[in-house]
């Protein structure tokens, strides 16, 4: 059986690669969006662990809004660089203050 200090576990070891792919590789803007995914995928399964820990539903619920809210994140970040793509070429994040209006 998994315990809840598994759970949490798994979920400080994603949290922790998260942050570090955001702060190691500051260039690729894919690879931010993708540990900003794993961040809020470490916070789902907290939130889903303590969940069934305290026999309460209200955390497998605020990880359903959580999961909408990375979606939405998701598709609005790809179509910014997609966009980005198109005007400048590359998706360098060095770049990206010149879509200041």
């Amino acid at each position: 059986m998994i315990t809840l200090p598994m759970y949490l576990t798994v979920a400080a070891a994603l949290f922790t690669i998260g942050v570090l792919g955001i702060f190691v590789n500051r260039k690729n803007i894919i690879v931010i969006l993708m540990s900003i995914e794993l961040i809020l995928l470490a916070v789902n399964i907290n939130l889903v662990a303590f969940s069934v820990y305290l026999h309460d539903v209200v955390g497998q619920i605020f990880a359903l809004f959580v999961l909408t809210v990375a979606a939405a994140e998701a598709a609005v970040g790809l179509a910014i660089l997609v966009t980005f793509f198109r005007n400048r070429g590359d998706i360098a994040v060095d770049d990206a203050n010149l879509m200041k209006g």
